[in-house]
């Protein structure tokens, strides 16, 4: 009997699946999402500057395994997963400009595996258009080549939400069982508090289901943040007593956790503010906040869709994970920092993305061309204030980062060199810069007293910094005040000849 075309083997059928189906990678749409991930990495290299200096926060990550300098105190809110991260190369090298290189083709390839988690849940531009909006948020473009742990936190729930909703409709993916467990433990490496509330979602489904039917995922999850957190609980054992006292102790050094309303101390940073705390001043203006108002709606929108599509799952997990991760960051603490939704707009990026391929292709005729034109033309103004928004932010941060450095310099001049110590005003970024070890007698990162001050300032060069001219505390009554680019620094006299003899 003669086969019909329908019945007869095709080649592809005899020899196997095409080339593309073995090697995905290969398919014209996987050069999308590396296409995306190359050009965030180049704007990082390009409009952030390898040779910016080290912030506050980055000093105190970095210096825990530097050899520039001694460790900065590290306060009970921090977790070591950044420091991990840059120690193969802050372990051995102090160029700052190696260090944001380095950090920059790292979020690179970060983003791209988190967007390839989503392929198969969206199509592949989708995913790209998503990726580029998130990569081009001037919050995300500064702290991706910084020694910060936001970042990570925001690459990891987007990739863990991505593969709990793989494993869940397909229990025999592997692979996405070990892609949550991965995201998971990523975000908890870097900050563990912000893994519990990205997952809680995750793990709420998971407890809802039918008896058995996600204990795998159930699983991958708890034991993924157990094990991201695993120094950060052994750490609170051995210097705070417990779990519960470490989390009391970071609520403590940020202004007590509670109900309180951020939302608009966070408007007041999206004009390139890094740390809003006290957050007084002006909210910037509406150009530049726009894209904040306009986020919520899109994902409203992108629900409404996918509703209406019967795929409701792969938009509303990743919209109630962003809920959650903003939560504590909108309604628990005092202050703002743009970077603490990171989390948030990566998880909003994808469905939102999907909401505008719906807007600019569901209408027809005039009415699409309408469309196009108006998103266009958005994105276009979108694009034009996060560029401009992350030029200040990074001029802004570039001249504080040269003070810091000029005043390191007179200090040695003065004859600081170490061992030495610095207190007081910026003194963890400045003692870093000249190779000191740093203290503080209070605040948020109180670590010792006036009278270790005193003690050690008859044993090395110890330095107060300030602003301008004060009455000294009591270990510091007999210190010279010297003018330095930022302020006023007091020595102790005495230490430091001895410096200055011992260098001779």
């Amino acid at each position: 009997m003669t086969r019909t075309p329908d019945t007869a083997p095709t080649r592809a059928t005899r020899q196997g699946p095409p080339a593309t189906a073995r090697r995905p990678w290969r398919s014209a749409g996987e050069w999308w999402l590396v296409a995306v991930a190359g050009a965030f990495t180049l704007l990082q290299l390009a409009l952030v500057r390898p040779g910016l200096g080290l912030g506050w926060d980055e000093t105190v990550y970095v210096s825990q395994v530097s050899t520039h300098a001694p460790a900065a105190f590290f306060s009970a809110p921090r977790a070591r997963g950044i420091t991990l991260l840059v120690a193969p190369v802050a372990s051995w090298s102090s160029s700052t400009a190696l260090l944001r290189v380095y950090l920059a083709v790292l979020s690179g390839l970060g983003l791209y595996w988190a967007l390839r988690a989503w392929r198969g849940l969206f199509p592949v531009r989708v995913v790209a258009a998503g990726g580029a909006l998130f990569a081009s948020l001037w919050i995300t473009l500064f702290y991706g080549p910084q020694a910060m742990p936001n970042y990570w936190v925001a690459v990891g729930a987007s990739a863990t939400v991505a593969f709990f909703l793989h494993a869940r409709s397909d229990r025999t993916r592997r692979g996405a069982l070990w892609g949550v467990s991965a995201g998971t433990a990523l975000m908890a490496w870097m900050r563990p508090t912000d893994a519990v509330w990205v997952t809680f979602p995750l793990l709420a489904l998971a407890l809802l289901a039918r008896p058995g039917r996600h204990l795998r995922l159930l699983l991958a999850l708890v034991t993924s943040l157990a094990a991201g957190a695993t120094e950060w609980i052994v750490e609170a054992y051995v210097d705070y007593g417990g779990v519960g006292a470490r989390l009391t102790a970071a609520s403590g050094i940020q202004g007590g956790l509670g109900l309180h309303n951020a939302v608009v101390d966070q408007l007041r940073s999206l004009g390139g503010r890094a740390l809003c705390r006290p957050c007084t001043g002006a909210i910037a203006s509406p150009p530049v906040i726009a894209w904040w108002f306009v986020l919520p709606l899109l994902a409203a929108v992108a629900l409404v869709i996918a509703v209406r599509a019967r795929r409701a799952a792969a938009t509303l997990l990743p919209l109630a994970c962003a809920v959650t991760a903003a939560v504590p960051y909108l309604f628990l603490i005092g202050y703002a920092a743009p970077r603490f939704l990171l989390p948030a707009y990566a998880l909003l990026a994808i469905p939102v993305a999907d909401a505008l391929a719906r807007l600019v292709t569901a209408p027809s005729g005039r009415r699409r061309t309408l469309a196009v034109t108006l998103v266009a033309v958005g994105l276009a103004g979108h694009l034009a204030v996060q560029f401009a928004v992350l030029e200040r932010a990074v001029s802004r941060t570039t001249a504080d980062h040269r003070v810091w450095s000029r005043t390191a310099a007179d200090l040695r001049r003065l004859g600081v060199h170490p061992p030495c110590l610095v207190t007081g005003g910026d003194s963890v970024p400045v003692a870093f810069a000249a190779g000191c070890a740093s203290a503080h007698t209070g605040g948020h990162d109180a670590n010792t007293t006036d009278a270790e001050l005193a003690r050690k300032a008859r044993r090395m060069p110890v330095v107060l910094l300030t602003t301008h001219l004060i009455d000294p505390p009591s270990y510091a009554r007999s210190w010279q005040p010297h003018r330095l680019t930022g302020g006023y620094a007091y020595l102790a006299p005495g230490a430091v000849q001895r410096a200055e003899g011992h260098h001779s």
